[in-house]
């Protein structure tokens, strides 16, 4: 008995450990930094990305990329939650996040082979991102709220490389305006800011809306289109006859009868519509349904009514004219309406919509987009998302950086500079965290057609000289100064993506035992054998590939 292995877990697990376990999970993360990588920068490529369900998505946005790949290899996931937390946090940066993190794990991948032991690389890799995230502080310029230009620098930025950038100008100008018109004491709250789309028309016919647009349009013809110094009710309530609570049956034998009951329901119509008379209302937004014969009566009172919006919307109307939400239409007085400027019915995209503008202090806001096709006004939505998230945090945090591989170029160097105060092989770590570092100017430079070598050459040459601020232009292949050219991010989305990226990172570095209760998913990344496959079959880990075979959601598209 003493010479028999005992047997812990069950037939169904799988169990990987030492360099294979670390083998495998630094080859999924060096796989999921691949598959975003040719999105990255103004020349970044596009994702056409199939679900399960035949819906298709173009985009080059790095967290909807990994979304809909549904990936499931675990150490995958840990570089995906990367982009995940990069979105939730500031926005914008998490195609750049994801390649920092893949490619910290392959510098780390070649540390491993020359014997340097992963608490070491775990070490040095902490050191690096405390001294990277200080540099990017000092390197950090200020910005107020009342630096609009700078500000909508900022928006350009972020919408640079995507679907909106034709008009980015234009589009970052109404982004400023109402992060701007939201904005108070507590900070920006861009939940106030509401996007809606509208296919057909230019990028250039998108507008700001300091109001509320509602999908919805007038429940009767003969109601004004068009309503000016409005008094405005919100009803979370219907205008119709109530039914009894227990089902009752009424015999009729008279058709007098009949015209009775019929006459008291329309007098409980009138008396609804009076009500709202009397308070004063000239428009009405109601979450329930408006009877037939309401509608004529409010009709014929000169009221817009419109009826069954959303409850968000509805919130919405009442946050921004003042109202309050009704809950009995019998209890409705003058307190209880809100006031707008107008409120007009206009045809955008084909479909009718309610425009209430002309608000006191414009919360909330909408930015009603229109572009070609429902793909394109879709990828559009992504941009402004990143763009309204980015100069948020910016007006929080009060700090820019210059883009286009400026503050990275410069990490490096003084990263390199640093390792030579820091001791033992922790030395080799924060080296290799600055060769990281260095492959978002590499990753610009191949994505725009450019030689990677003698674009970071000249970049390592111009920060040499002192000039912090010179960064890659991806169209003409120059080192310019990337904060006279406008290409200007927030600080926090830099410092988050280091952090977040060196975390990931460092705990796949942990780990060296893999233990799954049942067979992980095998496979490779479409056409890279060498950073996607796993350990060979049969060798330790058995059915445990580590390779990313969730990634088949996308439908060849990569």
């Amino acid at each position: 008995m003493g010479n028999q292995p005992m047997v812990v877990l069950s037939e169904e697990s799988q169990r990987t450990s030492g360099d294979d376990a670390q083998s495998m999970n630094i080859t999924a993360g060096k796989a999921v930094g691949e598959a975003v990588r040719t999105t990255l920068g103004p020349k970044g490529m596009d994702k056409l990305l199939v679900g399960s369900t035949g819906e298709v998505v173009v985009t080059n946005d790095g967290v909807t990329i990994l979304e809909e790949m549904e990936i499931d290899h675990p150490a995958a996931n840990m570089i995906v939650e990367v982009a995940e937390t990069q979105e939730e946090e500031v926005s914008d940066g998490t195609t750049s996040a994801v390649i920092v993190g893949g490619d910290l794990l392959k510098q780390a991948e070649d540390l491993l082979e020359q014997d340097v032991h992963a608490t070491s690389l775990v070490q040095g890799y902490r050191q690096a991102a405390e001294e990277a995230t200080q540099i990017v502080e000092d390197m950090s310029i200020d910005v107020g709220t009342d630096d609009t230009k700078i500000l909508q620098q900022i928006a350009a930025t972020a919408m640079t490389g995507k679907g909106a950038e034709n008009a980015k100008d234009q589009l970052a100008e109404l982004i400023v305006n109402a992060v701007s018109s939201v904005a108070d004491d507590d900070g920006v709250d861009t939940d106030n800011i509401e996007i809606k789309k509208a296919a057909g028309g230019a990028l250039e016919d998108s507008e700001l809306v300091e109001g509320v647009l509602v999908d919805k349009e007038p429940v009767h013809q003969n109601m004004p289109y068009l309503v000016e110094d409005a008094n405005v009710a919100v009803l979370d309530d219907s205008l119709e006859v109530k039914e009894t609570e227990v089902d009752t049956e009424v015999n009729v034998t008279d058709p007098d009868q009949l015209q009775q009951f019929l006459d008291q329901e329309e007098e409980q119509l009138r008396e609804m519509v009076d009500e709202i008379v009397g308070a004063g209302a000239d428009v009405v937004f109601a979450q329930d349904g408006i009877d037939d014969m309401a509608q004529h009566y409010l009709a014929e009172e000169g009221i817009l009514a419109v009826r069954r919006i959303k409850s968000s919307d509805a919130e919405k109307i009442a946050h921004s004219t003042g109202a309050r939400i009704v809950s009995n239409v019998t209890d409705i007085g003058a307190a209880d309406l809100g006031s707008a400027g107008t409120v007009s019915q206009r045809e955008i995209g084909g479909s009718q919509r309610i425009h209430i503008e002309g608000v006191e202090d414009a919360q909330p806001v909408t930015l009603l987009l229109r572009g070609g096709t429902e793909h394109v006004v879709d990828e559009i939505e992504r941009a402004i998302e990143d763009s309204l998230g980015v100069v948020r945090v910016t007006l929080e945090n009060g700090k820019a950086l210059p883009g286009g591989g400026a503050p990275e170029t410069q990490i490096a160097r003084e990263l390199r500079q640093f390792a030579d105060s820091v001791g033992g092989r922790e030395q080799l770590a924060v080296e290799a965290f600055a060769d990281a570092l260095e492959v978002i100017p590499r990753t610009l430079a191949e994505n725009g057609g450019l030689d990677p070598i003698d674009s970071l050459v000249e970049l390592r040459s111009q920060h040499e000289a002192g000039k912090t601020t010179a960064g890659l232009n991806a169209y003409t292949g120059e080192v310019i100064n990337m904060e006279a050219e406008g290409v200007v991010e927030p600080l926090r989305v830099k410092t988050q993506a280091i952090e977040s990226a060196t975390e990931a990172a460092v705990m796949l570095l942990r780990i060296d035992d893999v233990i799954a209760a049942g067979e992980l998913k095998g496979g490779q990344v479409d056409g890279d054998d060498d950073d996607a496959g796993g350990p060979p079959a049969g060798g330790p880990g058995g059915g445990m590939g580590g390779g990313m075979g969730g990634m088949g959601g996308m439908g060849g598209a990569m």
